[in-house]
């Protein structure tokens, strides 16, 4: 067991959902190494349609209905996200192939397309289970909206035109609200550790190992000195909401889905009950992941 708390996969491996970032002469050429590879060895292969998505945030695969034993995201780490918000709450493991430019959360990149596989469908991959964020947006009087996932963050910002806004902050759970308090601000993140090396880190909240059982409110570019950003526990529930009600606000989605917040409306965040499972390789761990990606402590001071 690691710091992140990862199990190997050991089902065997017969049906695979594809995910794509788009249709790009790159893409196209990985799909059919992916395609290839996994039909030699007798997988059925389901490749999502871009034609048939919806929006940006949504994937065009049945995956409840299809059973695959594995979803392969072909891009960076937005397709990860999406492809991972997809199966919250199936089970099915979601393994990154990272086509884009950082990819802190993929397994490896397309150059070691067929070697990668080869691990993962030997038995020798690990599933990292990461927690989920669960929101939903409450209007007056009714508690019961439809529910939607985020693997790195919920955010709550202006629309239109960039200015700071007043926001307000509540802790709780099962309805009970204690005010945290009322800041004014561009927006705030509610990060899982997972993405707290997103927008959240950017933003000037703290790195946190997937292993720690928290949620981190990290206040954008707030008018205030005193406001820092917070570490609730895992716990609780966070409502977000704007003591001005004609105030206009944005929900966005893991940085892609985006809804809009009426007046009076406000966001509840609590944390999802069944994570996602992502698919890593041996020796890939976080902290090497944070050296190697983020140029975290990547040498040592110079002597004067």
């Amino acid at each position: 067991m690691t710091v992140s708390g990862a199990v190997r996969l050991e089902a065997p491996i017969k049906r695979v959902g594809v995910v794509l970032r788009e249709r790009t002469a790159e893409i196209e050429a990985a799909l059919a190494r992916v395609r290839a590879w996994l039909e030699q060895r007798s997988v059925a292969v389901t490749v999502e349609r871009l034609e048939a998505r919806r929006s940006a945030g949504e994937v065009a695969l049945e995956v409840s209905r299809e059973k695959f034993d594995l979803l392969i995201a072909l891009g960076g780490d937005g397709t990860l996200l999406r492809a991972a918000r997809s199966v919250v709450g199936t089970g099915i493991p979601v393994l990154g192939v990272n086509l884009g430019h950082l990819g802190f959360l993929t397994a490896f990149p397309d150059a070691d397309l067929e070697a990668g596989l080869g691990r993962v469908m030997a038995g020798q991959a690990l599933l990292d289970h990461r927690f989920a964020l669960r929101g939903r947006i409450e209007s007056q009087g009714d508690t019961g909206g439809a529910n939607f996932f985020a693997l790195n963050d919920i955010v709550v910002h202006t629309s239109g035109a960039v200015r700071v806004t007043p926001l307000t902050l509540q802790v709780g759970s099962g309805g009970s609200w204690e005010e945290v308090g009322t800041f004014a601000a561009d927006g705030v993140i509610l990060a899982t550790p997972t993405g707290s090396t997103a927008y959240s880190m950017s933003a000037g909240g703290p790195i946190l190992v997937p292993g720690v059982d928290c949620i981190v409110v990290t206040p954008i570019c707030p008018h205030s000195l005193a406001v820092r950003p917070l570490v609730m526990p895992a716990s609780a529930e966070i409502r977000v909401s704007s003591p001005h009600l004609a105030a206009g606000h944005q929900v966005s989605v893991d940085g892609q889905v985006e809804r809009a917040l009426g007046a009076g409306e406000a966001v509840v965040v609590a944390r999802e009950a069944t994570p996602v499972a992502l698919v890593r390789l041996p020796g890939q761990t976080f902290f090497s992941t944070m050296r190697r990606k983020l140029n975290w402590a990547a040498r040592l001071p110079e002597r004067a």
